[in-house]
């Protein structure tokens, strides 16, 4: 079986993430993908307005679940690096991993600078005999120009590893510096899955402060996705939008029934009557049903005389002698 990993501070998990996750996924045909929040990462320090880690869990859960329906790929979210304490070095977790999946392919998934710099890692000859690296471009700079030369290196230091790179032109490219500073201005279109930002409005992560009790449709609305399941996410857009197709159509059927009878429905020939206020306009002598009374645009039907009616009615048949006779039906 094939697992991938893929670790980081997640200081929120956005799109970039999330798309990189699902094309190495496609890409290396993964059984499943573990996703693992870092608890201290060793090359950087947290900011000082960084999520906590029960909160960098909980969106990446969130961020998992829609990995896992978009790919049907089976995505688990581990705490083993915040649970642990102290950096979070890969090396130690993939010892772990390896030793609970000793008959599984191991991939771990990053970046583009980390892959660049993958020889400073702690420990990296330890960390290619578990795994493979599968390092991912997110501009088209970060092509075979760039990834070649560092994959050539890397197979001479360190042989037998497996090493893969791939480029995703499309992909999402912002810091989570720059995320997190538009973030408070709201800023954040094509950036943040929408159950991951309203987790952010609802815990007041990154520097915002709604009034839970007094919310906009606009931010109500990604606030009440952060409570569902993914899974349950396309069905509630799906009855949004039939809601608002069927009061529409309720608004037009309304604007139609406010309009005069007679500018909306065809008159019964049988059920028809002349008002008081059209007698001076409408006279027995009308030929035309499209005749129309000017003071109520009512249209008046044709009276038919008997003679008409029975004409209409009189089916010529054939004796048997040859003579013709009418029969009245």
């Amino acid at each position: 079986m094939k697992i991938g990993i893929y670790g980081g501070s997640f200081n929120p998990p956005h799109l970039g993430h999330m798309a990189a996750a699902e094309s190495a996924a496609k890409y290396l045909g993964l059984d499943e993908l573990l996703l693992i929040p870092a608890g201290i990462p060793p090359h950087k320090m947290l900011s000082a307005d960084a999520a906590g880690a029960d909160d960098r869990l909980a969106m990446t859960r969130l961020m998992g679940e829609q990995i896992a329906l978009d790919t049907g790929v089976k995505v688990t979210v581990s705490d083993m690096e915040i649970a642990r304490g102290g950096k979070s070095y890969t090396a130690d977790t993939l010892r772990i991993l390896h030793e609970e999946h000793p008959d599984d392919e191991l991939w771990l998934l990053m970046g583009t600078d980390m892959f660049l710099t993958f020889q400073y890692w702690y420990k990296p000859d330890e960390i290619v005999r578990y795994a493979g690296l599968c390092a991912f471009g997110r501009t088209e700079k970060d092509g075979e120009e760039l990834f070649a030369p560092q994959r050539k290196y890397l197979g001479q230091r360190f042989p037998g590893s497996r090493v893969v790179t791939m480029t995703l032109p499309n992909l999402v490219d912002v810091s989570s510096t720059e995320l997190r500073a538009r973030i408070p201005k709201r800023e954040t279109d094509g950036l943040l899955a929408p159950a991951v930002l309203g987790y952010i409005y609802r815990k007041h992560l990154y520097g915002t402060n709604l009034d839970l009790k007094r919310l906009t449709l606009e931010d109500l609305r990604p606030i009440a996705l952060s409570y569902l399941k993914a899974k349950r996410i396309p069905h509630v857009l799906g009855t949004e939008q039939t809601a608002k197709r069927s009061r529409k159509s309720t608004a037009r059927t309304s604007k139609r029934r406010a309009l005069p009878r007679s500018c909306t429905t065809r008159p019964s020939v049988f059920r028809w009557k002349s008002s008081s206020r059209c007698a001076s306009t409408t006279t027995s002598n009308s030929t035309s049903w499209r005749k129309r009374c000017s003071s109520c645009c009512t249209p008046r039907p044709a009276r038919r005389s008997r003679a008409t009616c029975t004409a209409r009615m009189t089916r010529f048949t054939t004796r048997s002698c040859g003579t013709r006779r009418a029969r009245q039906i």
